[in-house]
């Protein structure tokens, strides 16, 4: 289960010292709220790393065959607009929104939210907590989010200014405009 700290008002975090803070303790994940409370997360076990992975490969390549944008991995950091610091489990950028950026910010955690983010939702995720930061993504710019739920074998599906879209036991999930022609299999995830 995620530890949050809440920090104000005895400490208001600057992005700069959120920055230096996950970079010294690099083994913890840090998240960042929009309100300043600093979230704490335990790593995953291998059944969740294992299904994380499997979801990411498949991103990573379609995005190498398709070179529409760059994909990340759960340690990388989006500042996003509302200023909270997030980590969604996989994700990708459009390839121009990527190439706008400059150098250095491509190094930091990138000031943007990002195109497509995927949460998959784990043992120690409170599933109420995971869908608040489904719809943070949405009001900061997410295209397309889908929330993973492998114990109920259910996708929430989030889209702007549409409903959010429960599905029961899919087998595929399709990346719609987001990523076009990209079919996501959830056999391994069930």
């Amino acid at each position: 289960m995620a530890v949050t700290l809440n920090l104000q008002p005895a400490l208001k975090l600057t992005p700069g010292q959120f920055a230096e803070l996950a970079q010294i303790n690099q083994d913890l994940q840090l998240e960042l709220t929009a309100t300043g409370a600093l979230i704490i997360m335990p790593p995953t076990g291998g059944e969740t790393g294992n299904k994380n992975f499997e979801i990411y490969i498949d991103l990573g390549l379609w995005n190498r065959e398709t070179r529409l944008g760059k994909a990340f991995d759960s340690s990388t950091g989006f500042r996003l607009p509302n200023g909270a610091v997030r980590s969604p489990d996989v994700s990708w950028l459009k390839l121009e929104r990527w190439q706008a950026l400059t150098p250095e910010q491509r190094k930091k955690f990138l000031p943007l939210c990002p195109d497509f983010a995927v949460e998959l939702v784990s043992e120690t995720d409170e599933i109420q907590t995971t869908r608040s930061k489904m719809q943070e993504y949405l009001t900061n710019g997410l295209r397309l989010g889908w929330l993973i739920d492998p114990e109920t074998k259910t996708v929430e599906i989030y889209r702007q200014n549409r409903p959010v879209e429960v599905l029961q036991s899919p087998s595929t999930l399709s990346g719609e405009e987001v990523l076009p022609n990209f079919i996501l299999t959830l056999q391994p995830i069930w």
